[in-house]
């Protein structure tokens, strides 16, 4: 036996200072649908689960002392222009605009207020692993790749923005 047919195999975890914001973050941004919240005695979240699509993620409230764990999660999506959008307005910040991938995707990064990165795909073509790595040798689809990478590496190397801070 595996796991509970309502699971995938592999689960994220999300550990924030404010599950509960975080939850609603994800139900108005990704069209998340919660399904369990435990409180604590201490007020706090100490399990919480909400479907996005077809995945569970489990998400709890960062104790005193515990590092801040931002997570790097990617979540498709319908519309991936109008996912970040949402985002944006809920008070997510772009890490990476939109582009189209040499691979049929369209999709861009956010990092949500508690620190999460997202990276919001959209499946806007159809197209064979075959073509998609010849695509890349296309100028369009090489400074996309190009600029994935860079601004990836800007953010998680704090070089650009504002990261959130830690606190203990």
């Amino acid at each position: 036996m595996t796991q509970p047919e309502q699971y995938t195999t592999v689960a994220p975890w999300i550990v924030t200072d404010d599950t509960a914001a975080l939850l609603d973050f994800i139900t108005s941004a990704f069209d998340g649908k919660e399904l369990m919240r435990v409180p604590l005695q201490d007020g706090s979240i100490g399990h919480a689960e909400i479907r996005i699509g077809d995945t569970v993620v489990l998400a709890f409230d960062r104790k005193e002392g515990w590092p801040a764990l931002p997570s790097l999660l990617r979540v498709w999506v319908p519309d991936a222009d109008a996912a970040m959008a949402r985002a944006v307005e809920l008070g997510g910040r772009i890490v990476t605009e939109l582009s189209d991938s040499a691979f049929g995707q369209r999709g861009g990064r956010v990092r949500d207020p508690f620190g999460n990165i997202w990276w919001v795909v959209a499946q806007v073509e159809d197209v064979a692993p075959e073509v998609g790595m010849a695509r890349l040798a296309e100028p369009q689809y090489a400074a996309s790749m190009r600029d994935a990478q860079e601004t990836l590496d800007r953010e998680l190397g704090g070089r650009e923005g504002i990261s959130p801070p830690v606190t203990e």
